[in-house]
């Protein structure tokens, strides 16, 4: 099993969702958070002042998946969220050792 966390912008959402979804995958979870990369932000003028924004919105997907799925899931992502531009986001793969569903105590693949 692997669990895919991929950070994307937020308009990206629901066609990366639509993509994982036309695959397989449903089970995932969102979270609106902030950061930059290479980007570094922006600078926006507020009431005559210029400011500097370092953390721009970002969505991070998370998904945990059986080794069989996660080449597709990772491609599906790929090509929803892209734009082209910087910014885009990026995606991590990380090894999960185990599983569990709580309701009915599943484990490993089963369980995901």
């Amino acid at each position: 099993m692997k669990k895919i966390e991929a950070i994307i912008k937020p308009f990206k959402l629901n066609e990366v969702k639509e993509a994982l979804n036309e695959i397989g995958i449903h089970g995932m979870t969102v979270t609106e958070v902030k950061g930059f990369g290479r980007q570094k932000g922006h600078t926006e003028i507020y009431r005559g002042s210029e400011y500097t924004v370092d953390f721009l919105p970002k969505v991070k997907i998370e998904t945990v998946l059986p080794d069989a799925q996660v080449e597709a899931a990772i491609e599906a992502i790929l090509t929803a969220a892209k734009t082209g531009k910087i910014g885009d986001g990026k995606v991590f793969v990380y090894p999960v050792d185990d599983a569990r569903r709580i309701r009915t105590s599943e484990r490993g693949d089963s369980a995901v």
